[in-house]
């Protein structure tokens, strides 16, 4: 039988991201999503750029990480490998140039970046319809839409056409129920949705795959404790999502075993119930 791999070949490589690096936005907090995946990638052997930008920690009713950047970092970088690089910096991606100038910075860090992951967001700070501002909006596309565009077109630009590129970015099942208080925060992540398989179609000649991953909810710290336990209540076994489960996620779809996927929204959500 041809065309199947070897025995060799079929066994996990110890370091299958060795050679590879990749930027992840919004590594800034031990709780959060970013700091789950990077830890993941370094661990499976890629040299990281982390994107953070404190200033919107510190806005947040949940704030900034206790520990700081220093902390967030050395996180990661216990994870990688000897030799292995974990470069960051602090850049805001809701100017229009946040996007290329963060991008360049991690290329001027880490030499190529073959792996981008946009987990920036801003959420929590919108409402229902009815008092929904034009203001509103405009942040949110910005943050959520806007910068994960064109950190993808910046993404593009650099990369060479070796093996490996991938693009992921992070939905929030706004097509799976309804998020009445959150219109402009579900717009705009539902432009990521809708637009992935058109991204995947302009990256596939280059071998680059494209994928957004809607992590359900995830247990980083930012609901109040009766939302907490309404939302906890929804989840088969009574336990909300933890940041490393969308991680794990993130980090097969990057790897060589995601090579296959690609346009797909892929919800991983661990069987939680809206109705």
């Amino acid at each position: 039988m041809t065309g199947l791999p070897s025995p060799a070949e079929l066994r996990p490589t110890p370091l299958p991201l060795l050679g590879r690096s990749a930027l992840v936005t919004a590594v800034s907090r031990r709780a959060g999503i970013g700091y789950a995946v990077a830890r993941r990638l370094a661990a499976l052997g890629a040299d990281l750029f982390l994107h953070h930008h404190l200033p919107h920690d510190e806005r947040q009713p949940w704030g900034a990480d206790p520990g700081g950047v220093d902390a967030v970092v050395s996180g990661v970088a216990e994870c990688a490998r000897p030799g292995g690089v974990v470069a960051h910096g602090d850049v805001d991606l809701a100017q229009p140039a946040g996007p290329a100038e963060v991008t360049r910075t991690a290329v001027e860090c880490l030499g190529h970046v073959d792996v981008l992951v946009c987990n920036q967001a801003l959420s929590g700070s919108d409402g229902a319809l009815d008092v929904l501002e034009a203001a509103d909006l405009d942040a949110h596309f910005a943050v959520n839409a806007r910068a994960s565009l064109l950190l993808a077109q910046a993404f593009g630009r650099q990369h060479d056409g070796r093996p490996g590129g991938r693009i992921v970015f992070l939905t929030s099942g706004q097509d799976l129920g309804v998020m009445r208080n959150e219109i402009a925060y579900a717009t705009s992540k539902g432009a990521l949705a809708a637009i992935t398989p058109s991204l995947a179609d302009h990256f596939a000649d280059r071998g680059i795959t494209v994928n957004a991953v809607n992590p359900g909810p995830v247990d980083t710290g930012y609901a109040p404790p009766a939302a907490h336990e309404e939302v906890r209540r929804r989840f088969p076994g009574g336990a909300w999502g933890g940041p490393d489960d969308p991680a794990r996620l993130i980090s097969w779809l990057v790897g060589d075993d995601g090579r296959w996927v690609t346009g797909q929204v892929i919800n991983s959500e661990g069987g939680f119930r809206r109705g």
